[in-house]
């Protein structure tokens, strides 16, 4: 039997941005027939939103949304002209974010090019001014500048995935440039914008992967200030990613770079990325797999030095378990790993949670009057044992009058459902139960 052990007097900081997404709601304010997910995005709390490859999708204003040469489609426009500014849809997709509750994470450069020609993400023709035009749209969504917003939106990105492409390659999806050329970009652009704005996180570059020689070359040469870097990664299993999460913070560390927050910022179940391992990730992604993988990646970077876990993608494609791709946006089994941990984020703070079994996830948060735990049972062999047997131990949990247990459980059968609910009056208690294997339980401790 497996033994999984919540403390609830060990207190570990606060329960951090674990489900956090890339892009926001589906949303019309002018649509007459309005099909959306507002509803359920909102309900499930999601903290911040990162815009990139926003551009893709229809729904939120396609090739006019978001990417620079969207906002300012003539790079020769005098930057400081609000005329030289298409604003338009871009406005609206952040206030559909806004709407949902929801901050926007802004990514200031491009959607990912696949196609043999390239327009957004060639390296500009003056880095100064690009960095300018950014500063202009920052304004216009912090500072109201152009008949713009007062957003609350901390968090600006400087382009996506540099290190995709080597330098030799002639095939660029995301930097047309090389990596000396990206660095001196970089140090141009955060530079001008940390300076304007002292008060706001200014960072990147959103790395694909953890090459050292390539982010070495970066942080060795930078001289601008910045306040979080960004990385990627897509994994099979929950302990790639805690390995590489412990990778980036030794090696913001080995910089002097110990207060720079760490944000994983794309990530998702990818078992391969060619021919039927493709084909089975995707299939896995949208399946009650993907929400265990889910589950037990939230749950095991909540307790790990990472600042911020943004899932790819939330936007309408074939990369999204919360959402069905077409326009009914019915629920698929990876949303709900986002609502129950919310449940955990709404808490004070992170407690003490250990497992003795390796294939058992959990996660705990409590405050003053309630509690909650989230235990999964993942792996990644379809062939693994249908069930496993866990005993639950809480210690220093019980209010003064006793505690209701409610347990929510998420399977083949239930969507987040309370399929239980059990009265303790002592300090410390266990429960047995039996996680179907990708399953997850939401166990909740309130006071009668």
């Amino acid at each position: 039997m497996d033994h999984v052990v919540i403390d609830f007097a060990q207190k570990l900081g606060a329960v951090k941005p674990m489900h956090a997404v890339n892009n926001g709601p589906v949303y019309k304010f002018a649509a007459d027939q309005r099909i959306t997910n507002l509803p359920a995005y909102k309900e499930a709390g999601i903290p911040y939103a990162r815009t990139h490859d926003a551009s893709f999708y229809a729904t939120y204003g396609g090739e006019h949304t978001v990417d620079i040469i969207a906002i300012f489609p003539n790079f020769d426009a005098d930057p400081d002209d609000p005329a030289s500014y298409d604003f338009r849809l871009t406005d609206e997709y952040m206030r559909v974010i806004e709407l949902a509750g929801t901050k926007p994470f802004f990514r200031l450069g491009n959607k990912i090019e696949h196609w043999p020609k390239k327009y957004g993400t060639l390296p500009p023709k003056d880095f100064h001014k690009w960095a300018v035009i950014c500063e202009h749209i920052i304004r216009h969504y912090t500072e109201g500048w152009a008949d713009g917003f007062h957003m609350d939106m901390p968090y600006w990105e400087i382009w996506n995935e540099p290190d995709l492409d080597r330098d030799d390659s002639d095939h660029k999806r995301c930097w047309g440039g090389t990596a000396e050329q990206f660095y001196e970009f970089f140090n141009i652009a955060a530079t001008h914008l940390k300076k304007c704005f002292p008060h706001l996180k200014i960072g990147g570059p959103a790395c694909c992967g953890l090459n050292e020689k390539w982010i070495n070359g970066l942080l060795e040469k930078l001289t601008a200030p910045i306040d979080f870097f960004s990385w990627h990664v897509y994994a099979k299993e929950p302990e790639t990613i805690a390995q590489m999460t412990l990778q980036a913070r030794r090696i913001l560390d080995d910089h002097g770079m110990q207060n720079v927050e760490s944000i994983l910022n794309e990530w998702n179940y990818v078992r391969g990325w060619e021919n039927d391992d493709w084909v089975y990730s995707l299939k896995a992604e949208k399946s009650l797999k993907g929400a265990s993988f889910i589950a037990a990646t939230m749950e095991t970077c909540q307790y790990l030095p990472l600042d911020m876990l943004m899932y790819y993608d939330a936007r309408p494609c074939a990369m999204n378990g919360m959402f069905a791709t077409d326009y009914v946006c019915d629920l698929l089994k990876g949303y709900y790993p986002f609502r129950m941990f919310n449940e955990l984020y709404k808490l004070d703070h992170a407690v003490k949670a250990e497992s003795d079994e390796a294939r058992v996830y959990a996660c705990a948060a409590a405050s003053e009057d309630k509690s909650a735990a989230m235990i999964t049972y993942y792996t990644d062999d379809d062939s693994a044992e249908a069930e496993r047997e866990v005993k639950l131990t809480f210690k220093n949990a019980a209010g003064q009058n006793g505690l209701r247990l409610t347990f929510r459980l998420l399977d083949e059968t239930h969507n987040d459902e309370i399929v239980k609910e059990e009265l303790f009056s002592a300090d410390e208690f266990s429960v047995y139960l039996k996680l179907p294997r990708l399953g997850t339980y939401l166990v909740e401790a309130a006071p009668l």
